[in-house]
């Protein structure tokens, strides 16, 4: 939407501002601004917010606007598309979502004043799992894919379905990567000899790496170095703001790809699902860039034919079935516990150190 396209003066206004950003923040962080304007957009003139919040983008960041604001974005009232109206938003969009919030209010506030925000629930994270389950997970996988045809409860797990699950995992356990992350990779992620697996981190992911240097270089808080690198810390010393930026220079560019090794283990599995890869992907697969996808769907659906790049959900499925069937095929064997079947739990529970450079030929 163009700031004209609002029917409120203070929405109007709001998207101006964030219009004047562009090029002072990411383009990431842009999107993220304008999603919320639009927010804005539905949410005044309901009967949940106050008249005056139409009036000015000041009157947005009072509590009296803030608190029914946020309270029907959380519910997702406030969801751009109407089939989505209604499904609650998850914690990671509505930490996304506080945080424009504060970034507008320093822009759109006069200096000095403070605004209220929404206070943000932290979730309780499940727990992790330990290193001796991990390596049980390991060669659990591998005796997994060798292995005749595996069915539990009328779901079969294949030998392409074992041969996926098990890379992975592997790629799991040696990089760490996120689900989303993982379904970007391609295959030029991989090394020669398939020594090695690129991650391309996202923004966030980069943005939290590259505070958590600076406060180690500083000795200052991370919550610090977070305010002073997303010009929020107004309300810090100029000699705070300038020993973090000067930290933050001195450092250089995040890379945008992280390379980690991969064990002779994690090689093997990965050269399996690629042979097996190599039969799924053929000339039906719609487009040219599609088909360079490392991970790609088993068998056709909605999303179309054989060989398509596999989305974040359907790795998290993937996953959760081969576990399943790892845990059923694992059973009363000695010293096994049952693992989760969420990569997540997982991922948090491996400690992963990047390589200092790219390996050869990358």
């Amino acid at each position: 939407m163009t700031p004209k396209a609002y029917k409120a003066a203070s929405v109007r206004q709001l998207a101006a501002v964030v219009d004047g950003m562009a090029g002072t923040v990411s383009e990431g962080r842009v999107r993220q601004l304008r999603m919320v304007v639009d927010m804005f957009g539905r949410a005044v003139g309901r009967d949940e917010m106050p008249v005056r919040s139409a009036r000015s983008a000041e009157q947005l960041f009072t509590w009296a606007a803030l608190r029914p604001f946020w309270e029907l974005a959380a519910a997702g009232e406030l969801r751009h598309w109407e089939k989505d109206i209604g499904k609650p938003l998850p914690v990671t969009t509505l930490r996304v979502v506080r945080n424009c919030l504060e970034i507008l209010a320093a822009r759109v506030l006069p200096a000095g004043r403070r605004v209220r925000l929404p206070e943000l629930e932290v979730p309780e994270l499940k727990p992790t799992v330990d290193g001796r389950s991990l390596a049980a997970l390991y060669r659990g996988m591998v005796d997994l894919a060798g292995r005749g045809p595996l069915v539990r409860d009328g779901t079969a797990l294949s030998v392409e379905d074992r041969a996926r699950t098990l890379a992975m995992v592997a790629v799991l356990l040696d990089a760490g990567p996120r689900s989303g992350e993982m379904a970007a990779q391609t295959l030029a992620d991989l090394a020669a000899g398939e020594a090695a697996v690129g991650v391309r981190r996202r923004s966030q992911r980069r943005d939290e790496a590259r505070v958590g240097e600076v406060a180690a270089v500083t000795g200052l808080h991370p919550s610090t170095v977070a305010k002073v690198l997303s010009g929020l810390g107004h309300d810090r010393s100029l000699a705070t703001e300038a020993r973090v930026l000067e930290a933050a220079a001195a450092l250089g560019p995040v890379p945008e790809v992280e390379w980690f090794e991969l064990r002779e283990g994690s090689r093997v599995a990965v050269r399996r699902w690629l042979e097996v890869r190599e039969r799924l992907v053929s000339e039906d697969v719609p487009l040219t860039g599609q088909r360079t996808a490392l991970w790609v769907t088993l068998w056709p659906s909605k999303a179309g034919p054989i060989g398509i790049p596999l989305s974040a959900q359907g790795l998290r499925q993937g996953y959760a079935r081969g576990i399943t069937a790892l845990n059923w095929v694992m059973a009363g064997q000695y010293e096994w516990e049952p693992l989760p079947t969420t990569m997540e739990q997982v991922r948090r529970s491996v400690d992963v150190v990047p390589l200092l450079e790219p390996p050869g030929g990358v």
